[in-house]
Parts: C-alpha cells; structure tokens; sequence
C-alpha cells in the first residue's frame, strides 16, 4: 500500500511540477487558503521562532480562536507537511507541535506580511476611515 501511496504522489508531482492559483484545478489554491486563512497565518506566526509548543499554549497565544478551529487549521497545516504533530503515548495525552522545514520557510513569508501590517497600520486605518468614492479618485 505504502508503494501505491509513494506512486500516487510521485505522479502528482509530475502532474503539477509547477503550481497555478488561478487554475481551479490546481492543489496549490487549497493549500494557499490554508496558509492564508486567519487561523492559518496566525499558526504559523507563532510556531515561526521553532519552538515546539502543546495545543493549549497555541490556543492561549492566538487569542480568539476556538478549540475546533485550531484542531481543525493544524490539522490542514500538517496534511500539507507544515506542521509536525508529536503524540506522547502518556496519560493525560501528550501532544507538541512544531514547522517542519517546509513549514519554517513558508512561516518565514507569513511573517513578513504580518510584519509589514503591523508596520503600516496607521496608514491602513486611515485608509479605512476614507469615503469609499474618494478612494477612487
């Protein structure tokens, strides 16, 4: 089976050896929302430093987000091979999560984004406080 899956994904490579977010077939627009989605960016902003956390410090980090969605967006993140889940076989259960290589490099380009937002705030919010009709002039 694990040769089937092996297969499987090396043809999937060579199908998409580039991606294309405007192609509606495309892996890449799925992956994209899961990097870009609120929850997503804010993952990997706070796991970008490489430090291994437990769920509950994310969910006390990333103030807002409910249980379900920080499950259910680290769930996305490790399907697409971003995030490392580590299962402690102890009771209570005991789970870390860390970026892979893959992840640390893509938290890399989130962090920047997030950087330059937080950089241009007034500005934005100014931006925001415009009539919209004059914001096409």
């Amino acid at each position: 089976m694990e040769d089937n899956l092996q297969g499987s994904q090396n043809g999937m490579s060579r199908l998409f050896e580039k991606g294309d977010v405007f192609s509606d077939k495309c892996p890449s627009r799925d992956i994209l929302k899961h990097v870009t989605s609120r929850w997503g960016v804010l993952v990997l902003f706070a796991l970008k430093d490489g430090e291994t956390q437990r769920f509950s410090e994310l969910r006390r980090k990333i103030l807002g987000v409910s249980e379900k969605m920080l499950a259910q967006t680290l769930q996305a993140l490790e399907t697409d091979g971003f995030v490392l889940r580590t299962s402690y076989p102890v009771v209570p259960p005991h789970v870390e999560y860390s970026l892979t290589e893959l992840g640390l490099e893509v938290s890399v380009r989130v962090a920047s984004l997030a950087d330059w937002i937080e950089d241009n705030l007034t500005d934005i919010l100014s931006a925001q406080s415009l009539p919209s009709d004059s914001l096409s002039a």
